[in-house]
């Protein structure tokens, strides 16, 4: 079987998103082949190179979201006339009020700039064009405009109209051909929005079956980012429109979705999505880095508090600093480590990171135990890597207690790591920490210090309740949340696809050419025409044929894996 594995921003580049999850599902799946068509983000990813791939990765496409990508060609009167009609589609649907037209305008004038985009190129300058900038007007100004974007000027439309034409890159690329995308058997695409337009486009044009997942659904954090980036009100409004029908024209046009987790699927649901489509496929996590520490009897140190992630404001160190501050006033001794990633962090991230440093020497002063100790805080900010922890593993080992005190949460991984190592957890009810969790773990309600430290002393005094809960959560994550589990979800997900949604494609040479005589004249027949002595006959087979497709359940069901 061959793949197509469509990314935006991750593999096979070495940073950026699912690129983990991605090359473990390569690797493991050694039996298909695998094409792989990834979007880029920024230079700096594309400069720190790719991850090395196994050898059934036979075809490797790149394009780079970050960069004027022109190819020069301009429309004449026609084609001009013919892109004016399908972007007033498009940005009629994307200013419009909901309602049951938006979505297919929507679609009609997506899929009308792709053909036109196949036939002639030149979508780069179009979008950019001031017949672009007249139609977004026209559409904003229109009657049953919503009301977020009617107050949006020039600039407005400037704006928009770059961040549109670099979503809808993809249009313009090279990938639609019988070499490329109309060759494969299936795409699969490893999140929404821009990385599966290509998926999009080769359903539409060569019928290859579309298989999404999303272990963090890509609107949801789109509209998270938004907040932060410092545009307009109509700039943001129009943005999340676009992507909310792209969102929902992917989940309409799929034929599975892969959430990895109900919170997950929750979103999907509600921009769309089909429950009959939707089957949970937990994330995969490799489980023999932690074994040593899981199955080992060290605790870890009972007075220790164990914090291990990313630096950001949706972590809320802040809280959790206060919160420590009222163990320490219950448990005089208790330490406080927060491990951080080293790599990756942005200008938001770094500030943060050293408020939290002022915020943790104002309320914990250096302090020595007697006269003739040198003091020290007894919270501590490290990173991985460093000379205190040289490996993730010793960040887990460092604690008897593992804490995760966000704001917002998809699918937490520090989370699974810790129970992966038999610790005890304490978290914040966010995201899809409850589903993880299942009851081997203590959960408070986000933004509660008192409550978030009124757990964590429960279970620092209580030695047999920790060791009770990390077993068990241990138990738990070897049972859903390893990578042997995600293979075999994947494993029987495509097998199901292709046999449900078959590419007819005829089979060419190597010069191109139809091969004459590929297929036999009896695989025509229905059911099986190589009858063996005691098997059913060929007109047998073909009326079983037919009473299947007659009947419920043909297509992909619903059901959790």
């Amino acid at each position: 079987m061959r793949i197509a594995l469509l990314t935006e921003g991750g593999y096979p580049y070495a940073t950026g998103d699912s690129r983990l999850w991605c090359d473990r599902l390569v690797r493991g799946l050694a039996q298909h082949e695998f094409d792989v068509y990834a979007l880029s983000r920024s230079a700096d990813q594309e400069a720190r190179g790719r991850l090395p791939l196994p050898p059934h990765v036979r075809l490797v496409r790149t394009a780079p979201l970050w960069a004027p990508q022109d190819d020069g060609r301009t429309y004449g009167r026609r084609e001009r006339r013919r892109f004016a009609g399908h972007f007033r589609e498009l940005a009629a649907a994307i200013c419009a009020q909901e309602d049951e037209s938006a979505g297919d305008r929507f679609a009609a004038g997506l899929y009308g700039l792709a053909e036109l985009a196949a036939e002639h190129g030149g979508l780069y300058a179009a979008l950019r064009s001031e017949v672009a900038v007249r139609a977004l007007e026209a559409a904003c100004r229109a009657p049953g405009a919503n009301r977020a974007v009617q107050a949006a000027k020039v600039p407005d439309y400037l704006a928009f109209a770059d961040l549109l034409e670099r979503a809808l890159r993809p249009l313009s690329l090279d990938w639609y051909d019988d070499r490329s995308l109309g060759a494969v058997d299936l795409c699969h695409a490893a999140s929404g929005g821009s990385a599966a337009l290509p998926g999009l486009l080769g359903k539409r044009f060569f019928g290859v079956p579309l298989l999404v997942t999303e272990y963090g659904v890509q609107l949801r954090a789109r509209y998270l980012a938004e907040g932060g980036t410092g545009r307009s009100a109509p700039v943001r409004a129009l943005l999340a429109a676009f992507h909310g029908k792209l969102a929902a024209e992917v989940y309409d046009r799929a034929t599975l979705i892969t959430p990895g987790n109900t919170h997950a699927r929750r979103w999907q649901e509600r921009c769309g999505a089909d429950r009959a489509k939707l089957r949970t496929v937990y994330p995969g996590m490799e489980s023999e880095r932690f074994a040593g520490l899981g199955e080992g009897g060290d605790g870890g140190d009972p007075g220790t508090l164990v914090w291990v992630g990313r630096v950001e404001p949706a972590k809320d160190l802040v809280s959790l600093l206060h919160a420590f501050a009222e163990v320490r006033k219950a448990e005089p001794r208790a330490r406080l480590r927060i491990v951080h990633h080293p790599y990756g962090q942005s200008a938001v991230a770094a500030g943060y990171l050293a408020h939290c440093q002022a915020l943790a020497a104002q309320l914990f002063p250096d302090e020595a135990a007697d006269a003739h100790a040198v003091g020290d805080n007894p919270v501590s900010f490290e990173e991985i890597g460093g000379p205190e922890v040289p490996d993730l593993v010793d960040a887990y080992a460092a604690g008897s207690v593992v804490v995760l005190s966000s704001v917002v949460e998809g699918f937490p991984v520090s989370l699974v790591e810790a129970m992966f190592c038999g610790r005890a957890t304490v978290s914040t009810d966010v995201g899809a920490v409850v589903e993880i969790i299942g009851g081997t773990g203590l959960v408070v309600p986000p933004r509660n210090p008192r409550a978030l430290a009124d757990a964590c002393v429960a279970l620092m005094r209580d030695t047999e309740r920790r060791e009770r809960l990390g077993a068990a959560a241990r138990a738990r994550a070897l049972e859903l949340f390893t990578v042997e589990q995600n293979l075999a979800a994947f494993r029987g997900i495509y097998l199901e696809l292709i046999s449900h949604c078959p590419v007819r494609r005829e089979p060419v040479g190597a010069d191109g050419e139809p091969l004459l005589f590929a297929h036999p004249a009896e695989a025509h027949v229905p059911g099986s025409w190589a009858r063996g002595a005691s098997g059913p006959g060929w007109a047998d087979a073909a009326s079983a044929s037919q009473r299947v497709g007659a009947g419920a359940g043909t297509g992909p069901g619903e059901r959790d894996v």
